[in-house]
């Protein structure tokens, strides 16, 4: 708890065209966030081959989506749930941090590196005291759990002293 923990989910944005690859990605993206409680920051990266500017498209503006989606003529299941899941997530995709870089130019770390600091600060500020508050609960069930386990122990050692008594005083009595 020491040193703030961000989540860095780096995407391949040449291959993020497709908006049935964009969507499984964000949905991966999505199920990180929740499941580690922690912030996150997306790096879009290779942006020296593809702009990200159309993906930073389809996140802000859910028409977009659609109309890409609807070019491509696609009547499968897959593009229905896409299509779905684009509403679903407009919510996601406002509360998040994300960056086009290119690790081969260099384009865009600055911007990486100022996404991260803030996430760190958000880590600081909203998740660590929950954190906190988790460790504490969980310290409290264990010192219980050790305290129960102690108790028993003594009654275990006293009903064998109990029992030793008994028997001494029993080998006492015959003899």
């Amino acid at each position: 708890l020491q040193f703030p923990t961000v989540l860095l989910y780096v995407v391949d944005t040449p291959r993020t065209r497709n908006p049935t690859t964009f969507m499984s990605n964000m949905l991966y993206a999505c199920s990180m966030l929740y499941k580690t409680k922690l912030p996150l920051v997306i790096a879009f990266n290779k942006t020296d081959v593809a702009p990200a500017n159309f993906v930073f498209e389809w996140m802000r503006d859910y028409d977009k989506f659609q109309d890409d989606m609807d070019a491509m003529n696609d009547q499968t299941y897959m593009a229905s749930l896409n299509r779905s899941m684009g509403l679903v997530l407009d919510e996601f995709y406002r509360n998040l941090r994300a960056v086009g870089v290119s690790a081969a130019t260099g384009e865009g770390i600055d911007e990486l590196f100022e996404a991260i600091d803030a996430a760190a600060a958000e880590y600081d500020e909203n998740y660590l005291p929950e954190l906190k508050a988790r460790k504490a609960a969980a310290d409290a069930r264990e010192s219980k759990r050790q305290e129960e386990n102690i108790a028993k122990l003594m009654r275990d050692t006293d009903l064998e002293a109990t029992k030793e008594r008994a028997v001494d005083d029993a080998r006492k009595a015959r003899a």
